[in-house]
């Protein structure tokens, strides 16, 4: 396996360098001699390969990283942590040298999660292990409670229509990978209100789960009632689902008090190493810097936001008198993920430099 990851590794850095040095082009034709020019870079590529995993760069990334997750923690958009862990970058990337260091406005959603609780009231008493849905309501100061109906698809749902209103719909639909399953998150709560009910719950979208919910974003119809959502963990679904095979009434009550707050103003951090040849021609490389509130966010995304990093900091405080981009290499880190900032991501134009 380790000779495998090498020769994977070896390759992406050599395709890498030849792209920003402008050499690699979509042109079938020419694939025969960019397979020759691969080779001439191997002298480079083992540099950078040999400069992160056993020299200066080694653990460079993760010792940058958990520093500044252990001093910002969670950073949910819209929230004093985020902006500055934004200031702390932004003063970072200027003293690494890098060149046009800015913070760019862009306004984001303010959501707040506050107090949260699911607890099964019949057939027995059992708190629920659950996690309210980005941009999710509240439920009213007393709760939500209703009997419930499991469901494992969107097209079971709407084949028992008439069962699901005024109950908590829980979905516990089975893992066929991210993209797939991803939208039972998405559109569970718009899908659960078009047939009356008054909740939604989902499994987790995960392939495997420790008894952990995992939360993300939702997306309501503004022409469909908007109702609370929420996830719960894949041995809950599990559990409720066993249940209700058996026959068994369900009753949970469900307490939310998140809130979606006016939008306010952030920013993406942006740096760049302008290319000798090709400036108006961009390499971008990117990431968000933002995490869910109910965690550091390490892996999403400060592990990929780190080593976008770590490529700009070795190309131009180590690497630069080894080869000269000849395309400028644009850093952006977004304030948030690029799915829910396409629209303003594309209207504010990142390629000004």
């Amino acid at each position: 396996m380790a000779p495998l990851c090498s020769l994977l590794f070896n390759t992406a850095v050599i395709y890498l360098c030849l792209i920003l040095k402008g050499v690699i082009c979509k042109d079938t034709s020419a694939i025969n001699k960019q397979i020759e020019q691969v080779y001439e870079y191997q002298d480079i590529a083992n540099k950078i390969i040999n400069f992160t995993t056993i020299g200066k760069g080694k653990g460079q990334v993760y010792t940058r990283l958990a520093d500044f997750v252990d001093t910002f923690g969670s950073r949910i958009a819209g929230s004093k942590n985020l902006e500055n862990a934004i200031d702390y970058m932004l003063n970072t990337m200027k003293k690494a040298g890098l060149e046009n260091v800015h913070g760019e406005n862009v306004t984001v959603p303010h959501w707040v999660r506050g107090n949260e609780s699911a607890t099964m009231l019949e057939p027995r008493h059992y708190k629920i292990a659950m996690m309210g849905l980005g941009s999710s309501i509240g439920t009213p100061e007393q709760g939500l409670t209703a009997e419930v109906l499991v469901v494992h698809s969107f097209d079971e749902l709407t084949k028992k229509a008439d069962q699901a209103k005024g109950k908590i719909v829980v979905f516990n639909q089975g893992y066929e990978g991210y993209p797939t399953s991803v939208a039972y998150r998405d559109y569970s709560a718009k899908e659960t209100a078009k047939v009356g009910g008054v909740a939604s719950l989902i499994r987790s979208v995960a392939s495997f789960s420790i008894h952990s919910p995992h939360t993300g974003w939702q997306d309501y119809d503004d022409n469909i009632k908007k109702i609370p959502t929420a996830c719960i963990t894949v041995e809950d679904a599990e559990m409720l689902d066993r249940m209700a095979n058996r026959g068994t009434k369900i009753v949970i009550r469900l307490k939310m008090d998140a809130k979606n707050l006016p939008p306010v103003t952030s920013r993406n951090t942006v740096a760049e190493i302008r290319g000798s040849k090709y400036p108006d021609e961009v390499v971008l490389i990117s990431g968000h810097l933002d995490s869910w509130d109910v965690g550091q966010g390490a892996m999403d995304d400060g592990g990929g936001a780190f080593i976008s990093w770590q490529v700009m900091i070795f190309q131009n405080s180590y690497f630069h008198f080894y080869f000269f981009f000849r395309k400028s290499f644009f850093f952006l880190w977004l304030a948030l993920p690029l799915l829910l900032l396409f629209k303003v991501t594309i209207q504010t134009c990142y390629f000004s430099i």
